[in-house]
């Protein structure tokens, strides 16, 4: 919610897609004139339309190794020329259980989140971490 919030604020136009019921009901009731589907992320056609950006934010570590790579050539897809594509997932390859889901979680580290974007077509411009010690990934496509 505070990144949709954030985006709307600065004027754009978001749409929220979420496997979980309840979050895109959450969604719906704070933002009722933007896009929403409850679907997974891997099943998405991404409204079949195309965007400026796309941000995955605590996301992508909670998919299988298999499945992050099928999210990032969606994504490819679903970005216009130029478009930006953000995501969060630690820098070291790596698994462990998420404390908020239990769930296994995967990071399949710097090197190989490069590698792929690369192969889809997107170009990794830059990584941060926030206080929280979240680590970024900034990417573009071509």
């Amino acid at each position: 919610m505070p990144v949709s919030q954030v985006l709307i604020d600065e004027g754009f136009e978001v749409a929220g897609i979420d496997a979980s019921a309840n979050m895109i009901e959450a969604f719906r009731e704070l933002f009722p004139n933007s896009l929403a589907k409850c679907e997974a992320v891997e099943d998405s056609d991404f409204f079949d339309r195309t965007f400026e950006g796309i941000v995955c934010v605590g996301l992508m570590f909670l998919l299988p190794a298999e499945t992050q790579r099928i999210l990032i050539a969606k994504v490819s897809h679903a970005l216009r020329n130029g478009g930006q594509f953000l995501f969060t997932s630690p820098k070291q390859a790596c698994t462990w259980s998420d404390v908020m889901t239990g769930r296994l979680s995967i990071s399949l580290g710097s090197g190989e989140y490069r590698r792929i974007l690369g192969v889809e077509q997107l170009d990794l411009v830059g990584e941060g971490e926030d206080e929280g010690e979240n680590h970024y990934y900034f990417a573009k496509s071509r």
